[in-house]
């Protein structure tokens, strides 16, 4: 069975994903402590980690789904464009909304850093929730 084409529904089904696993990870101590101790290089190596998650469970997990035949954006599939904007936006959002750099004594650096670590967890709920509904 052919899935169908990706709509807002499925930007609606990872949203809910990404916030939902996304939100103890912005309010953790621990993570903000990693985040400072963090260098660019492993920040940069988190970035690539939170893609292949987010590509293996879109892609590779579920049999059914073909990243050729989807919608692009400059060749990556729309898809996944939005499961990785999700992913990291669902991160900055919340440590924005709750004041996390602030109550964490966070630089832009330590933030941007903390939503990389973040984005982990996130993708992993914003791709489930893609794939099971």
């Amino acid at each position: 069975m052919r899935r169908p084409r990706f709509r807002l529904s499925d930007v609606a089904q990872q949203v809910v994903g990404g916030f939902l696993l996304a939100g103890p990870f912005v309010v953790t101590e621990e993570v903000w402590t990693l985040a400072a101790s963090m260098s660019w290089w492993q920040a940069v190596a988190t970035v690539v980690i939170v893609a292949l998650i987010g590509y293996g469970a879109l892609y590779t997990a579920d049999r059914d789904r073909d990243p050729e035949s989807e919608d692009d954006v400059a060749g990556v599939p729309l898809r996944f464009v939005s499961l990785m904007a999700v992913a990291f936006g669902s991160v900055v959002l919340l440590a924005l909304l709750f004041d996390a750099p602030d109550a964490f004594d966070a630089g832009w650096g330590v933030g941007v850093r903390a939503v990389c670590i973040g984005a982990v967890f996130s993708v992993v709920g914003a791709a489930t929730a893609d794939s099971v509904f």
